[in-house]
């Protein structure tokens, strides 16, 4: 409970904040949505490179993150099967990939950086 309660306080104070399926995609803008859980061991890895990967692409694309856990509805919503999931829109808000498992910072890159170019 502790670790989740310092989580939480990190990702907040990154400016990761966890979003709601309502402000997601955002229009215009390339998107990255997350879904996993607090507690979840991979979704904890990936939070420090989603906190980096926020600031640094503030303002060209947004970096979200949904606990599905606190937001049962969102994983139905999203059709998530397995935690964490990253599914990646386009500026037009169309979804062009979806990725389940742990995702490292570089693939990440790769795909925000792709969808920019386009």
């Amino acid at each position: 409970m502790r670790v989740n309660i310092l989580l939480l306080v990190i990702l907040l104070l990154a400016g990761v904040t966890p979003a709601t399926a309502a402000t997601l995609p955002v229009p215009g803008t390339v998107t990255m949505v997350d879904l996993g859980a607090d507690s979840c061991i991979p979704c904890k890895m990936m939070a420090p490179i989603l906190t980096k990967l926020k600031a640094e692409y503030a303002g060209r694309a947004e970096v979200a993150f949904i606990d599905v856990w606190k937001n049962s509805g969102a994983g139905k919503e999203y059709g998530i099967r397995v935690i964490p999931t990253q599914i990646f829109y386009d500026k037009t808000g169309k979804e062009v990939k979806r990725h389940e498992g742990f995702l490292d910072e570089a693939s990440l890159r790769q795909e925000l950086d792709a969808l920019l170019k386009e």
